[in-house]
């Protein structure tokens, strides 16, 4: 269980750090199938030819497996709320990241915006205060990841500002083009950590937090999974008994109180 000084953690700064979320068993089992369909040969450097390869949507035993163990759906509830998420059935986009000392083309601040994604315009799907469509962003590592092996990039307690950002914008909320044409100044100062740790780690975070890849400066290649939770009903600011959970009271905060937000509308 999360304690309660992680919980704390996950309302102030956007994010908590489960280590051994998923047995190192179940990542190298699906990091085999991974390799496989990038096309490059694991013991041949030679073959790593791009910085990034994308792969998208696998729903294998190992990957259903590590994305519903007791450890993570214990946190799910005690940070989205009971019957409130829906099990994963698949991880989404794998950006597999090789050394290079190419530019990705990828690695720009941002957050994962959840609805309007039938636009074929990625930069047109949007997101809202009440996070519509999204209860958690994700980072499922599949590899081990240090410092050099292009661990992604937070801007820790970004969260906060990007809720008081989408309130003004009401149910509509705003397009990624929006959000991102100040290039996310507000968070701009905000502390840096980097998504790190062994094989089997889990980075479970507000759907508001920014984050950013970055370019991979070491010798092996970093397998990851970016996943949405999906909620089953929509998140409340305004609940008659009070049961918020985290994700609901990080937003809570950062609009100070609910009078701030009905205001804001």
């Amino acid at each position: 269980m999360l304690s309660d000084a992680q919980i704390q953690q996950f309302i102030d700064d956007g994010f908590v750090r489960l280590d051994e979320a998923f047995p190192r068993q179940l990542a190298d089992e699906a990091r085999a199938i991974l390799w496989r369909d990038t096309g490059c040969n694991p013991d041949d450097p030679s073959t790593w030819t791009r910085p990034v390869i994308r792969l998208n949507q696998y729903g294998q035993a190992p990957f259903v497996k590590a994305a519903n163990t007791p450890v993570l759906h214990q946190a799910f509830d005690q940070l989205v709320g009971p019957g409130r998420w829906a099990p994963c059935g698949m991880l989404g986009t794998f950006p597999i990241r090789f050394p290079s000392s190419e530019d990705p083309g990828d690695a720009g601040w941002h957050i994962d915006v959840s609805f309007g994604t039938e636009n074929p315009d990625f930069m047109s799907w949007r997101s809202n205060v009440t996070s519509k469509g999204r209860a958690l962003l994700m980072l499922f590592l599949f590899s081990d990841v240090g410092e050099k092996d292009a661990p992604t990039r937070i801007r820790v307690g970004s969260h906060l500002e990007i809720a008081r950002r989408l309130a003004p914008a009401g149910e509509a909320g705003l397009t990624l083009r929006e959000l991102a044409a100040n290039g996310f100044a507000e968070t701009a100062d905000s502390p840096e950590a980097l998504a790190m740790g062994d094989a089997g780690t889990v980075y479970l975070c507000h759907p508001f937090l920014v984050h950013s890849a970055q370019p991979h400066h070491g010798t092996r290649p970093r397998f990851l999974a970016q996943p949405p939770l999906l909620p089953t009903q929509p998140l409340l600011l305004d609940r008659l008994d009070g049961s918020y959970s985290p994700v609901e009271l990080a937003i809570r905060k950062a609009l100070r109180t609910i009078q701030d937000f009905r205001g804001s509308l």
